[in-house]
Formats: structure tokens, sequence, C-alpha cells
């Protein structure tokens, strides 16, 4: 798969600069593979399936790529959603997904939030025992079909990457299962409430060993069979056990996969997939982030200290992981001539730099690359999922247009446009542009008086 992924995306880049997506106009653009979105719906699927025949719900993470075409595919693919917050299931709904394949995950749910996924029949996990109290009101004053669940914290440890890890001993996720009197606690609650089928736990992510994602879903299988045992019937009939399945940022390659994972828990949880319990996961980056590719014209070149730096319109807007945090965040470098072919040349050690205007705004420090040149094209690969997606605004740079591209079989390359470009005006539009006098003018005492309740206003 990496190798057509990769033949793919050298089409795609050189039909960008033919068909004018990528120009001195637009100097920077993002692409999605449609055929590899599907080919990664299609082997999360297929990988549970071989080892259970129990009902899979797969909840794409839409934090991954809030992008409502996006949402729409996985969906035709056989995915639900999971969402964690009145945007992101406003967009799940505007993409058609139906409540009952949406998952609502927060630490902070609002009243409001609550109220309206009872009312919709999505399935909700409360994050903590503050929360379920909110819940035990909820549900005595207004009948749900929702699946109703917790979310517990293994505290089985930390990955690599500190930010992401979400089962360490303080993670500010779920009821941490392993603090005095918690365990029992956690029981108790279940047995107060015969509506609580749910058992939700999330280890995974990138910078997780696989080894640790599945001890996470182990301790959670064991405490949904204490729950049910001490219940004396299966109170407990979901295990939704997140998603967190790591990428390879080094090549094309498309490792770990989601079949590995599935055979390490038939494995290590033989119980979560002997079909007595119904699966819920919930994966994002490792179905979108292959299937990504920042492209950006090279405006200038330079040399600095003796080293050559390619400045290009890509960099901390779009890459912002990257630029603050390189060493966690490593984005491969792909070097591409002015018409959109591989750049060939005697590789040089460069700096690729973006265009904000602070230093450490560089997409890469040091890489050996073909020797970029003024309207050279770069290409940033695996930057499907958190990239391209969740615009930084320095400097107010706009976002730029996404377009999913599909190769047919005699090579030719057709786009479809998933976001358009952000306008100069809009940006002055979301910086207040029709308030200019509201500070030079503003009545003393007076409050604001449009303020929306922005909750509520989503229905």
């Amino acid at each position: 798969m990496g190798r057509m992924a990769s033949y793919r995306r050298d089409l795609a880049v050189r039909a960008s600069v033919d068909q004018g997506l990528l120009s001195p106009a637009q100097p920077v653009v993002a692409l999605l593979d449609t055929a590899g979105i599907r080919a990664s719906a299609a082997a999360l699927t297929s990988a549970f399936a071989a080892v259970t025949d129990a009902p899979v719900l797969h909840a794409f993470a839409v934090k991954a790529a809030p992008l409502v075409p996006v949402l729409r595919l996985l969906h035709e693919a056989g995915l639900g959603v999971e969402v964690a917050s009145p945007g992101e299931l406003a967009l799940a709904r505007a993409a058609g997904v139906p409540p009952a394949r949406t998952v609502l995950d927060s630490p902070a749910k609002t009243p409001a939030e609550l109220r309206q996924a009872l009312a919709l029949g999505i399935a909700v996990n409360a994050d903590n025992l503050q929360e379920l109290a909110r819940l035990d009101a909820l549900v005595a004053s207004v009948p749900t079909a929702s699946p109703l669940g917790l979310r517990v914290n293994p505290q089985v440890g930390a990955g690599s990457i500190g930010a992401l890890s979400t089962a360490t001993a303080t993670s500010k996720f779920g009821v941490a299962l392993r603090d005095e009197g918690a365990r029992e606690t956690v029981v108790r609650a279940f047995l107060d409430r015969p509506w609580l089928t749910r058992l939700h736990t999330h280890t995974g992510s990138q910078g997780i060993p696989f080894a640790l994602m599945a001890q996470g879903v182990g301790e959670a299988y064991a405490l949904a069979e204490e729950i049910n045992r001490a219940a004396g019937r299966q109170q407990i009939d979901t295990l939704d056990i997140g998603g967190g399945l790591p990428v390879n940022f080094a090549s094309d390659e498309e490792t770990p996969t989601y079949a590995e994972y599935a055979r390490l828990l038939a494995d290590t949880v033989p119980g979560l997939l002997d079909g007595r319990y119904r699966l819920v996961t919930e994966f994002g980056r490792s179905l979108l982030a292959k299937h990504g590719t920042v492209l950006a014209r090279v405006e200038y070149t330079k040399t600095s200290g003796g080293r050559p730096i390619a400045v290009t319109h890509a960099g901390v807007q779009l890459a912002t992981r990257t630029v603050y945090a390189p060493a966690s965040w490593p984005l491969r470098v792909l070097a591409y001539d002015s018409e959109g072919r591989p750049r060939t040349g005697d590789v040089t050690v460069q700096d690729v730099a973006g265009p904000a205007c602070f230093a450490g705004d560089l997409l890469a420090t040091g890489r050996a690359l073909p020797l970029l040149h003024p309207g050279d094209v770069v290409a940033v690969p695996d930057t499907g999922a958190y990239y391209f997606a969740h615009h930084y605004a320095y400097n107010s740079l706009p976002r730029p247009a996404i377009h999913g591209f599909t190769v047919d079989d005699d090579g030719a390359v057709g786009f479809t446009t998933v976001r358009r470009a952000q306008t100069l005006d809009e940006i002055v539009a979301e910086a207040g542009g029709e308030r200019a006098d509201a500070l030079v003018r503003q009545p003393a005492g007076q409050g604001p008086s449009d303020i929306p309740n922005v909750v509520e206003s989503r229905g």
C-alpha cells in the first residue's frame, strides 16, 4: 500500500501544478487521498472482523479531521463518529451521521450538551463521578435511548509524548482506578445505576507502545467482568476501548497495522472478543494521517551561516506541533521542481522554513534534500490528521484550500474541493472587522447584548 500511495501522491503533486491548484497566487494547498482513506477504513473493519463476531462500532475521532466531507466519506465506508464538543457534534450531524452511530466523550460536558445528547439518543461516556451525578438527574427527568457509560483511567503509565499520554497516574481523563478506594466506588456506581451499561477507557495515542495499549484495555475488561459478577448479570454490555494506533511518520509504510493490534488484543485479552461484549473503537490519526499532504511553493532561497534555507508558505500555521515540538512530531519533506516533478540533483543539507515571523518557524532543520530553488514545490506527507484541518492563525495567515483527489487507471487525477481557501475578507470578519469602533465608542456601564448561547442554538 505504501508504494501505491506514493505513486498517487506524485501524480497529484504534478496535477496540482498543472491544474493551477498550487500557483504563485495560491502558494499552499492541502490534498487528501480518497482511495487511501477508504483503504484505511476497510483495513480497520476487517481487522476486528477477523478476531471477533461481536458487533463493533468504529467511531472516528472527529478531532483528528473536523471536515464534513471527510466525516461523510467515513460514514459511507461504515464508520461512526466520536465527538467531544458541540462543534464536533454539529459537524457530524451535517455529515449525516446518525445519533445511533455517534459517541460523545469530553471531560467538560455542560448540562446543555448532555441534554442534547440524551434527547438525540447519542451514546455518552461520563468522564467522572460528578458527571454521573448530573446524569442521575437528567435520566430521572427525561426518558432517553442513549447508551450511557463511564470512562476509567487504568493508570498504566505514559508513552514517549507526555502531553498525549492519557493513562498516567495524574491524567485529567476518567476515574483513576488505582487511587485509594476508587475501584470500589466505580463498582458501586454501576450497581446503583442499572442504566449504566458501558465502560470506556483510552490508553493509546502517538508514542504509546502496543503493549501498554493492550494493558489498558485489559484493565477495563477485568473491571467489566468484576462489575458484572457483582451485579449478578451482564450489566455492562459494551466496552469502548478507545483508539490511538500510532502512525509511522518516517516512511510511506503504514505500520503498525490494525490487524497487528487486533491480533494482540486477541492474544492478551481473549475474553474481550468472545462475543459477550459489543465493542466501540475511537481511532482518528491512524485513519487519516498517511492520506494527507501539504504542498507549498518555495518563495525564496538564501544562505545563512553557510546553511541553505528554503523559505516556503507552509509552517507553523499548519504544522503547529512539528514547529513547537519537532523532536516529538518530525515530518518528512519531499522536494519537487516547479512543474511538480520529483527534484533531482546533489543532496544538500538545508533548512525548510515557513512564512511566519518568528525564527523557530521551521518545518525541517538540517535536512538532506536536493537543493531547493525559488518556485519549487515542497510536499509534506502524513499530514492528513491534526495538521491542515487545525489551522493556527499566526500572522493572520489564511487557511489553505483542501482538495480530495482520485487517480484513474490511466493516471489521470481528479480533484474535488473539501474546503475552499480562506479569503482576506473572512480573516477581517473573524477579527471583528464589522466592530471596528467597538472599543473607542463603548458606552459606559453597558454589557454586550449580542452574545449567543452557542450550545443551545445548535439544537
